[in-house]
């Protein structure tokens, strides 16, 4: 499916969403960090999303993908349907409704939007807010991984760790890039990888919404980053690089990928490779 098919383009304005409120084709989905985020005031008719079932949670891996029987759960009760548009945002500039539109990414369903600045920018624009909780109707959504090329696996970024086309986007904080934080048993980066921590890519002036294009695709082709190459981005559980995953889309880089394992994986095991 293209983008021209949807509703509304990948990243949202408040207004352009204002406009399509009700439209029946819309799923708004609130999947905020902080559960009194949605309490305190949502778009209207947007259900609100756990986190927390965006993750396998537990294992050695708790950040991992969950299986497709817990995705069709999940899906079918938020009332997903092969027609459905997707629009996700959160509390915090898109870490929880990136990760969300990666996972409909990872299943081939296409059809979502990422409301920009969230919540945030929602209410800074006036428009309207409920607080009243909105159930979905349920559907029977069989949840299939389509896209797999959506993530990398652990063994398949170690072989190709070399390869010039290849390039690791990590998108934590610079102290935990450089091993000075963090509860892994190995700190540090993944060799060759660059740091952009994923707030540097929001506008705190203008309510969290992504900065000018312009500007972030000439500070990552500063780094390396350009959109001819295979990005794999990744964070500590892969919630912020579920904004940075977003934010190369937006942008164009049309092979955009993540690893779902992260710093929790990789840093926590003793055959992976670590550069400080």
């Amino acid at each position: 499916m293209s983008s021209e098919d949807n509703l509304l383009p990948l990243i949202v304005e408040p207004e352009q969403l204002a406009e399509h409120l009700g439209a029946p084709e819309l799923l708004i989905v609130d999947v905020p960090l902080k559960a009194d985020s949605y309490t305190d005031g949502h778009v209207p008719g947007a259900v609100f999303l756990d986190h927390r079932r965006l993750l396998v949670g537990s294992g050695t891996v708790p950040n991992d993908i969950p299986d497709e029987e817990a995705l069709s759960k999940l899906f079918s009760e938020l009332g997903l349907t092969r027609d459905t548009h997707v629009i996700a945002y959160d509390d915090e500039g898109g870490g929880w409704a990136g990760r969300l539109l990666w996972t409909l990414e990872l299943l081939g369903h296409t059809r979502y939007s990422y409301l920009n600045g969230g919540i945030h920018a929602w209410r800074a624009d006036g428009q309207r807010v409920e607080r009243e909780p909105n159930t979905p109707s349920p559907s029977d959504y069989q949840a299939t991984i389509h896209h797999p090329q959506a993530q990398i696996r652990r063994e398949e970024l170690i072989d190709r760790l070399s390869e010039r086309e290849l390039a690791v986007w990590d998108a934590r904080s610079p102290d935990e890039y450089r091993g000075e934080k963090g509860k892994n048993a190995h700190m540090g980066h993944i060799p060759g990888a660059v740091n952009f921590e994923w707030t540097d890519a929001m506008d705190p002036e203008r309510h969290l919404r992504l900065r000018d294009y312009a500007e972030l695709i000439a500070e990552l082709e500063a780094k390396g980053l350009t959109p001819d190459m295979e990005i794999v981005t990744h964070c500590q559980s892969h919630h912020r690089s579920g904004f940075t995953w977003l934010v190369g889309k937006a942008l164009g880089f049309e092979k955009m990928r993540a690893y779902p394992g992260s710093w929790q994986e990789w840093g926590n095991r003793d055959d992976t490779p670590i550069e400080k």
